[in-house]
């Protein structure tokens, strides 16, 4: 059975999907996704790759994803799930392009300077 992989990241989340022919199941962690996220919009934003090249139900999906927390993990299967579409048939990669979906969000988490509460939060000013 032929299958293709596609690797994703987004903040410090890293995630490996594997898609192959099938009925639709979609596995993450091995839970069924809507054990592993409870979100209607994280799930739906999982989901956008195969609704935007209309392949939903045709594959089955199965992603491992480590790091960060539920919406690096979110971004990170939803480009490494689109990177394995195009992996699989490199005519769809347009539609996923159009739909913004093969763009690497490189956003980072701002480190903490010395001298400072947060990253740019400063401690309370006072003049006396």
């Amino acid at each position: 059975m032929k299958q293709f992989w596609g690797t994703g990241r987004r903040k410090t989340s890293v995630a490996s999907v594997r898609i192959t022919p099938g009925k639709g199941e979609f596995i993450i962690n091995d839970k069924d996704v809507d054990q592993f996220i409870d979100l209607q919009s994280n799930k739906e934003k999982i989901l956008k790759p195969l609704a935007v090249t209309e392949l939903k139900g045709q594959y089955n999906v199965v992603a491992n994803v480590k790091g960060g927390g539920l919406t690096g993990q979110t971004g990170a299967i939803q480009l490494g799930l689109a990177r394995a579409i195009i992996e699989m048939d490199p005519e769809l990669k347009q539609q996923l392009k159009d739909a913004d979906l093969l763009t690497r969000d490189s956003r980072m988490v701002e480190r903490k300077k010395y001298g400072r509460k947060k990253a740019r939060k400063k401690f309370q000013f006072s003049k006396r």
